[in-house]
Parts: C-alpha cells; structure tokens; sequence
C-alpha cells in the first residue's frame, strides 16, 4: 500500500493530467470537443477515474480550468504592470490582458463565455477570481472596483471583436492608449 503523501501526489498528478488533457483538446478542437470519453482515452484511463477526480464532469473540469486561467492572468497583468503607476500601468495591463486572450482563446471562452458558475466581483467570489480583479484594480488604483469592472468590460470587448476580426490590431496601441488616457489617472 502507498504512503499517503505517495497516493495524494499521484492523484494531484492524475487531476493535473486531466486538466491538461483538457485544455489540449479545448484548444485543439473546442470545448464541445471535450467528452470524458475523450479525455479518458487522452490520459489512458477509464471515464470512472475521471469522475472519481471531477465529480461534477465536465462542468466541473471547465470551471478547474477556467479558475487556473484566472491566476494565470492575474499573473500576467501583475508581471506587466511591475512598478508602473498611472496611465502606464494601466497600458501595461491591458496590454497583456489583450495578449492573454488572444494566445489563449480556448482558456479565455474557458474563464468568460462558458457557464462556470462563477462569483465576478463578489466578495465571497474565488481566490483566483478575486487575484484577476485585484490586479486590474491595482492598475487602476481603484478601492471600491467600479471603474475595475468598467475597465475589465472594456478589455473584454477588444479581445473578443479582435478575435472575430472586427477591431484592426495595428490600432490596438492607438485604442488601449485611449483606454488608458481615460482609466490611469
């Protein structure tokens, strides 16, 4: 019998597998493509060990992805922002913002186009929820997250015209400069 820090390292393993296998087929194909049976036979186990991990399906492994894409966004916008303060701060962020959604659609429909059933703004919403919003706020320099959530919707908005090829990206500096001018101070 395995040590129980030896079988709870091989689960995290296994879940991770399963979260990875999911974003590849996301990406590959869509999120309609992401079956347990697909998965499963990605990760070469049976679909009872999927739900063993992910009781909730498919569902539930969307929302583990999509959470992940939030502190991964999080991270990214903190990185760029660095020790940026005004309307620089504020390009930085949308700047990666932008260059977030654009190199990862799959996660990106993941975090904001499927139903996760998740807490935007709340106050009682997820750690990785409440990272990814807090990190716009810093940009802004924003304490009560009304021009955050104005700000966020805006970003959201060019990323996903960008993606369908209704905004032209060489004016993308020109439009997140004037996000910026109207956001960073």
């Amino acid at each position: 019998m395995a040590e129980p820090g030896i079988r709870a390292r091989r689960v995290a393993e296994r879940r991770q597998q399963i979260l990875d296998a999911a974003r590849a087929v996301a990406d590959a194909d869509g999120w309609g493509a992401v079956t347990s049976r697909r998965l499963a036979d990605a990760i070469g186990y049976t679909q009872p060990v999927l739900y063993q991990h992910f009781p909730g399906g498919k569902t539930e492994i969307m929302r583990t992805v999509a959470l992940a894409g939030f502190a991964e966004l999080a991270q990214a916008t903190r990185a760029a922002m660095g020790y940026k303060t005004g309307a620089r701060a504020a390009v930085a962020v949308a700047g990666a913002y932008l260059d977030f959604a654009a190199a990862h659609p799959s996660l990106y429909d993941a975090m904001f186009q499927l139903p996760i059933d998740a807490r935007f703004a709340q106050d009682d919403a997820e750690a990785e929820l409440r990272s990814g919003f807090n990190a716009l706020a810093a940009a802004l320099d924003d304490s009560d997250g009304t021009a955050t959530e104005v700000f966020w919707s805006a970003l959201h908005g060019m990323s996903l015209l960008e993606r369908a090829g209704r905004m032209r990206l060489e004016h993308r500096p020109n439009r997140v400069a004037e996000l910026a001018a109207r956001f960073g101070d």
